[in-house]
């Protein structure tokens, strides 16, 4: 029974892997379509082939990822997993800090297989499409920083999910879910304050006619505006966005320099209506509760299954354990986690049209349109994306869909 689900999972890599080339190709192939009428005034000829080059070299480089991440995968399938937990166990007895150790070195061997292509992507790609703003030593601090801060936060959870596993056995599911939702949360309300900071600076818009523009429509509509941020986005790219942060009463709004310098105030203040869309619609509060309630499945699933000594034999060990049971289980999830996946970037798009919907409502649709026309070319991005392409990786409607859903 171990070999035949090992084999399924297997099965499920290679096909998933495949179509997603597939649709990837498919998705290349747009590039030749003509571009629709609406959108004849968006690039110049010039900036097509620039925007294609673009597409062409990030899509080689990522085959060439996902062939080796595959040929790794596939790898630690049939060999890998036993052996790091056999070194780990080798090391200590402690169950949580075998855990621990195991989780470090997945973390480690992924961290140094992609390291390479990350190089490549910022210094080579990026550099050479014009996007590419940072320098090498905020590269390796950007690297040092988020290793340091996976380590002790992941090391902090792991540490409590095996103490709850080794303490409930099969119903641990409902503290270890308490946990992560509580954290999640926790996250979402202060992540501006506590994690954005260590990455970026942020300092409060100056007064002026920003400023106005955006306290003035906030005012118009109610929205409980605490800080306008500007954050320091052109240290690494000349790519714009802009977003809110903050649950409950607090309210950040954090702009990136790049699209203060790239759109005018009336687009900025387009773009701030459709965030605050967003929280009109209650959209974020609906994206948390389904976390919270899609995390509550997956650790249910696994409490159910944890104890199964089948998944620690189906990646050829004899023992079952904490660390073990979570890889087996979530290469076991991953066709329903696909499907979720799925459903969750579904949702996400028709999040977005009704977003769209309240800027055009209580601001107007002409800034917001042409302030996403400015973005989709500051991006280079594809004008006219595959279906598929789409329906498998968009969390947002396409610019031709939301054009023309705005002007309906």
């Amino acid at each position: 029974m171990a070999v035949t689900l090992l084999y399924l999972i297997i099965g499920f890599i290679i096909i998933e892997f495949l179509v997603s080339k597939y649709i990837d190709y498919k998705n290349l192939k747009t590039w030749e379509l003509p571009i629709p009428a609406e959108l004849k005034d968006l690039y110049t000829p010039e900036q097509v082939t620039k925007a294609k080059d673009y597409a062409q070299a990030n899509a080689r480089i990522s085959s060439i990822s996902d062939f080796i991440s595959l040929g790794v995968s596939l790898a630690m399938l049939l060999l890998g997993f036993a052996a790091v937990d056999r070194f780990a166990k080798g090391l200590t007895t402690n169950t949580i800090l075998q855990s621990l150790i195991f989780f470090a070195i997945m973390g480690l061997g992924s961290f140094v297989i992609g390291l390479p292509f990350s190089i490549y992507r910022t210094f080579v790609i990026e550099e050479k499409f014009g996007f590419n703003k940072s320098t090498l030593s905020t590269f390796i601090a950007d690297k040092i920083k988020g290793m340091l801060i996976g380590a002790v936060i992941g090391g902090v959870l792991i540490s409590l999910l095996v103490f709850l596993f080794q303490l409930l056995g099969s119903t641990f599911w409902l503290a270890a879910w308490a946990v992560l939702s509580g954290f999640s949360i926790f996250f979402a309300m202060f992540y501006t304050n506590l994690l954005l900071p260590i990455f970026n600076k942020l300092t409060p818009l100056e007064g002026g006619e920003l400023r106005q523009a955006i306290e003035e429509y906030a005012g118009k509509v109610d929205f409980p505006l605490t800080n306008v941020f500007v954050m320091d986005g052109s240290k690494r790219s000349s790519k714009a966005n802009a977003f809110f942060s903050g649950l409950g009463s607090k309210k950040n709004i954090v702009l990136y320099d790049t699209l203060i310098k790239d759109l005018s105030t009336e687009e900025i203040t387009a773009v701030l209506a459709h965030e605050v869309g967003h929280y009109k619609k209650k959209h974020v509060l609906q994206g948390i509760l389904l976390s919270v309630a899609q995390m509550g499945l997956l650790f249910f699933l696994f409490g159910w299954l944890s104890t199964n000594p089948l998944l620690a034999q189906m990646l050829g060990a004899e023992e079952n354990n904490f660390h073990l049971a979570l890889i087996a289980f979530m290469l076991l999830y991953s066709p329903i986690g696909t499907l979720t996946g799925l459903f969750m970037n579904l949702f996400s798009r028709k999040n977005e049209y009704e977003a769209d919907r309240y800027a055009k409502e209580t601001f107007s649709e002409g800034p917001l349109i042409s302030s996403l026309k400015k973005m989709t070319v500051n991006h280079l991005s594809n004008p006219q994306p595959h279906p598929a392409y789409v329906f498998m990786h968009y969390s947002h409607p396409t610019l031709l869909q939301r054009m023309r859903a705005m002007k309906g």
